[in-house]
């Protein structure tokens, strides 16, 4: 089995891509022009951010950068294109030969290119609308080469690539879509438009299953375009798959050739490449920090601060006890305090930690607990309730009792407690 991805993702900016109108409009039809409506006459300008940020799209995903960069017109025929034609790239993109690091292996990136978004339809049962306001919204492309190869390959490298992105400064919470270009054979079929990694799994394990079905039917796979249905979690046959030279590529001669090499962009910090290179230079455990800063840059910040001062462990479990207040607000003076305490062998409790979220006083006496007295409380607990010892191994809710009962006490990291309470479980057991 071989998965290629086609990404698509919106650029952060203000203006679209080739006119001044608003990207972030909201109204239908509110934020157009005559560039963005396809008008006769009207000539398309670039936007330099969204070149800068493709740049560094391309950049973080280790890719070749061209010296210049060219448009093409991608002539097809579409009610939400009245052009005719999309202005996008292909040869001239912004990148080439890149990669994303899954762990195991690498997943090659063809190329990373710019292109226009098309408007949006909205269909109804009798009749179907379109708003502009999506015209011409800057877009990333993302191609990858057919190195996809499982079902947990797609899951590693879509999340990979949205933290990527994240640190980028793309807003991945807006609608990513990809298409899913699968081949069991020598047959490629290509599954359009599909939004979020669940919906990516189940459309890869339906069409995967579909064309085993045929194979084994002895039945011909076609090449073919087609849909993916989130309620019945099935694909549907679309249109025949188009080639490039029926797309009729030809050079967009109301745009220029610009050069990439003075564009300034910023670098993009890979936050899995962090974590293993401070796994191996501090020993932080690296799953765990990979996960809490996948998609959390103070978080990151904090961790790249405090561990100047404090061991990997206090770090990870100060980040941790934060994120159970929920957003992350602490000034690093303050997160210095916090690592004070935990350093010392002070557990801090939830209203401690607000405090210093909010750099208010507190008082250490009543807001801390040393962990002997954890220790202390779960010895208790658990020579007064002997039975809960002999089935926590087969039964998690014995395990989770005892841990709801020292938080009943001390309102503390649930997780050290459960960590503490395996190790004297052991012990006993």
């Amino acid at each position: 089995m071989k998965i290629g991805l086609e990404v698509h993702v919106a650029l952060p900016t203000r203006s679209k891509l080739f006119c001044s109108c608003s990207a972030d409009a909201e109204e239908p039809n509110t934020a157009i022009c005559p560039i963005c409506l396809g008008f006769p006459g009207s000539k398309p300008m670039l936007n330099e951010d969204a070149l800068k940020s493709a740049l560094t799209v391309a950049k973080a995903l280790h890719c070749k950068i061209n010296p210049e960069t060219y448009f093409l017109r991608k002539v097809y025929f579409y009610p939400d294109l009245p052009k005719s034609y999309q202005i996008t790239q292909l040869d001239g993109a912004i990148g080439h030969d890149g990669y994303v690091d899954i762990g195991h292996k690498k997943i090659r990136i063809r190329r990373v290119q710019l292109e226009e978004d098309p408007a949006k339809i909205i269909r109804e049962d009798e009749y179907s609308l379109l708003d502009f306001n999506r015209s011409g919204i800057p877009l990333n492309e993302i191609v990858t080469e057919p190195d996809i190869e499982t079902e947990d390959e797609l899951r590693l490298f879509f999340n990979e690539l949205r933290s990527i992105l994240y640190y980028a400064g793309v807003d991945i919470n807006k609608e990513m879509k990809a298409d899913l270009n699968i081949s069991l054979s020598d047959v490629r079929v290509e599954i359009k438009n599909v939004t979020g990694i669940k919906n990516l799994v189940d459309a890869e394990r339906f069409e995967v299953k579909r064309q085993t079905e045929l194979i084994s039917a002895n039945q011909k796979i076609q090449k073919e375009t087609r849909s993916y249905n989130a309620e019945t979690i099935s694909t549907v046959s679309s249109r025949e798959k188009e080639s490039d030279e029926e797309y009729g590529f030809i050079y967009e001669p109301d745009l220029a050739v610009y050069p990439t090499g003075n564009v300034q962009t910023p670098n993009v910090i890979i936050a899995s490449e962090v974590a293993k290179e401070l796994s191996v230079k501090y020993g932080f455990n690296q799953v765990a920090l990979k996960e809490l800063t996948m998609f959390d840059k103070k978080s990151l910040e904090l961790v790249l601060h405090g561990i100047k001062g404090s061991k990997s462990g206090t770090v990870l479990n100060a980040i941790e006890l934060l994120k159970r207040q929920g957003a992350i607000t602490i000034s690093e003076q303050n997160f210095d305090k916090m690592l004070s305490y935990l350093d010392k062998g002070l557990l801090l409790n939830d209203d401690a930690i607000k405090a210093l979220q909010e750099n208010r006083e507190f008082s250490a006496e009543r807001s801390t607990v040393k962990t002997e007295e954890i220790d202390r409380e779960i010895n208790e607990i658990v020579s007064q309730r002997p039975d809960l010892v002999k089935e926590y191994k087969s039964n998690s809710k014995a395990f989770n009792f005892i841990v709801g009962m020292v938080l009943k006490k001390h309102k503390v990291n649930p997780k050290y407690i459960s960590e503490r309470l395996a190790e004297i479980l052991k012990d006993k057991a």
